[in-house]
């Protein structure tokens, strides 16, 4: 190879590292985003101790992350999030209240928009899915849904949802008092 070969070859490595580097950077720092937007969370932000638990429910990257009592277990399941602002409840509250096959009636304000719906027992027609936990916030729950069409979407009244596999496993590691966030 001769020296102008060489000297162009040396220059493109230096032009390529340089273009590389804001990458490699990033790389080394950690995103916070992904490209779908999803956020990570973690507990410390949000609490000041775990407690018996604790829940982060992310209305914008339309994720619930879950930290168990001693910080052993972390999940992150993908969610359904209120349809509006205005449907959308955000603060501190705790779970309050446990229901394997819940029963789901309409809200007044929704009895006021759909004056035919009627309350659904437990079964596959049920929008609460197999599993519920209620919040201390009165008709705002997490819970399971049949129409896995709604993960991912604004699609509620309120309601964190997720998919029925997954809210059974939540189920399973939250306590009533499980602290609870929703941002």
């Amino acid at each position: 190879m001769s020296d102008i070969n060489r000297r162009r070859a040396l220059g493109l490595g230096i032009v390529a590292a340089g273009l590389a580097m804001p990458s490699l950077l990033r790389a080394q720092t950690g995103p916070t985003r992904n490209t779908s937007s999803f956020t990570m969370q973690h507990w410390r932000d949000h609490f000041e101790t775990l407690g018996k638990g604790a829940i982060v429910a992310d209305t914008t990257s339309r994720a619930l992350h879950f930290w168990n009592a001693d910080d052993t277990i972390y999940r992150s399941y993908p969610t359904s999030v209120p349809i509006s602002d205005e449907l959308t409840k955000r603060g501190y509250t705790e779970i309050v209240r446990k229901k394997e096959g819940p029963s789901w009636t309409p809200t007044p304000s929704q009895l006021e928009r759909f004056p035919d719906w009627k309350p659904v027992g437990p079964g596959p027609d049920n929008p609460l899915g197999t599993h519920a936990m209620y919040l201390g916030w009165p008709a705002y729950l997490i819970h399971g849904t049949h129409d896995t069409r709604k993960i991912g979407r604004l699609s509620s009244d309120g309601c964190i949802g997720l998919y029925n596999e997954k809210i059974e496993e939540l189920f399973g590691l939250c306590p009533i008092g499980t602290q609870v966030r929703v941002i």
